[in-house]
């Protein structure tokens, strides 16, 4: 699989296709498109190294994440997390629900 270890990412991908399964067996277009493989697959991700000092004056070196899921309808949206627990499971998990977010609320943004 191409997301193992990504619990949080493949959860949120599980269920969405659990939901929309009926809708892509009545319309095989969306299937001959191959719509649900482009939309649970980022458009990119990219991991990069985070150099920060702390207050006591030491380096500290953490790991940052930017996900782009989808600009079909504006460019990417998104936020920032800062904190050791978050992993690129969960910003993908979060750019995900994004999409469908931002498409609900008719904001013209991608995910």
């Amino acid at each position: 699989s191409k997301n193992v270890g990504q619990a949080e990412f493949l959860q949120a991908v599980r269920e969405f296709v659990e939901s929309v399964w009926p809708v892509l067996e009545k319309y095989p277009k969306y299937k001959q498109f191959k719509i649900l493989e482009r939309i649970v697959e980022p458009e990119r991700a990219l991991t990069f190294r985070v150099n920060w000092l702390d207050d006591q004056g030491n380096v500290q070196v953490n790991r940052g994440y930017r996900v782009e899921f989808n600009s079909a309808v504006g460019p990417y949206k998104g936020g920032l997390r800062f904190h050791p627990s978050v992993t690129l499971s969960i910003l993908k998990f979060l750019g995900f629900e994004q999409i469908f977010k931002n498409s609900l609320t008719t904001l013209p943004m991608g995910g």
